[in-house]
């Protein structure tokens, strides 16, 4: 009988993009039972993991026992004493390059995502832009386990949830921010947005990480008793929970729209200055509920951290508020249809 293989898989940081694995390792333990997942990543991370059978979760502390060159080699004995059979790299930064390098001459094999850098670069410069479709990062994340000889069909779609409210109440989650401001829709136009819906009768819930999100959001939750600001006030594992109750989440192009996916929740998605092409959209979403601006300089950059060339940032500044109303109703909508269906 064949040995039972142990695949180490590699994703550090940040947010979203360990969220976007967690569907990839769900098809893969549904496909391939009888294998042994052991995903490394950091600790806070962890509750995204939960429930997928064969799986070991290893914390990686880079400020701590794992900081630099002499913490990798530490991590690495810590790794080998897990008995891994194969890597699978899902990050390929400067780290998990190491940790594949020291692999490699322990006679393990070893594959690393390609992230597509240079289709990338031309979907992203300035003159002669190649404006199509990328392969999603799923994918991408779907062709490592490929290359390490499991073949990895996605299905790519989310199951239609039906959670009961109060009084048949439609719950909205908010994800308004991202690391970078280029991928934000403006505060006082999110504000309106915000408004609208509450007047409408939606339930709002603000989701959010910083203290500063915080403030912006207790000010919200402050204009209307259907506005509430859950930012700071839960740990990741509430929010997860949390977000399983929700008819819609209204994202940026950021970790929301991807916690979102993980619980089966449709997402309308706000874009700046990245763009649904680069492959960034949340598993099992449409690119039809991307909410954005048909211009000539998007987008201008992959991850949404080079600031605007142009200098008056139309790609957020020139989205009117009623766009993502109407997109947000006529989801709500769809969505009520298909759980009737």
């Amino acid at each position: 009988m064949a040995e039972r293989a142990k695949i180490l898989v590699i994703r550090f940081s940040a947010m979203g993009d360990v969220a976007m694995t967690v569907p990839v390792i769900k098809e893969f333990s549904a496909a391939y039972p009888l294998e042994e997942l052991l995903v490394i990543s950091r600790a806070t991370f962890e509750p995204f993991f939960d429930g997928i059978p064969n799986l070991q979760f290893l914390s990686f502390e880079p400020k701590r026992k794992h900081k630099g060159f002499f913490g990798l080699i530490k991590l690495f004995f810590e790794l080998k004493k897990c008995k891994v059979t194969k890597v699978a790299d899902l990050h390929n930064n400067l780290r998990s390059k190491v940790l594949c390098l020291f692999f490699f001459f322990g006679g393990i094999s070893t594959v690393s995502v390609d992230k597509g850098r240079s289709e990338k670069m031309r979907l992203t410069r300035k003159r002669n832009k190649e404006l199509k479709p990328l392969k999603l990062t799923v994918s991408r994340y779907a062709e490592v386990f490929e290359k390490l000889s499991y073949p990895l069909t996605l299905t790519n779609n989310l199951s239609p949830v039906n959670n009961q409210k109060p009084g048949n109440e439609q719950w909205i989650g908010v994800s308004p921010f991202a690391q970078h401001l280029q991928k934000v829709y403006p505060v006082h136009k999110m504000e309106r947005v915000l408004l609208e819906l509450a007047k409408k009768g939606f339930k709002l819930f603000i989701f959010g990480g910083s203290s500063e999100e915080a403030l912006v959001a207790v000010d919200w939750e402050s204009k209307h008793q259907n506005i509430t600001s859950l930012v700071k006030k839960m740990t990741l594992g509430e929010e997860m929970d949390f977000i399983a109750k929700l008819d819609l989440m209204l994202s940026m192009d950021s970790s929301g729209m991807h916690l979102a996916s993980l619980k089966n929740v449709p997402v309308v998605s706000v874009w700046g200055a990245t763009h649904p092409y680069v492959g960034f959209l949340g598993y099992g979403q449409s690119i039809n509920d991307a909410v954005q601006l048909d211009l000539y300089c998007r987008p201008c950059s992959v991850y949404g951290n080079v600031p605007c060339y142009r200098g008056d940032f139309a790609c957020m500044n020139n989205l009117p508020e009623q766009n993502v109303i109407d997109k947000v109703i006529d989801k709500l909508r769809d969505h009520e249809t298909a759980i009737i269906s």
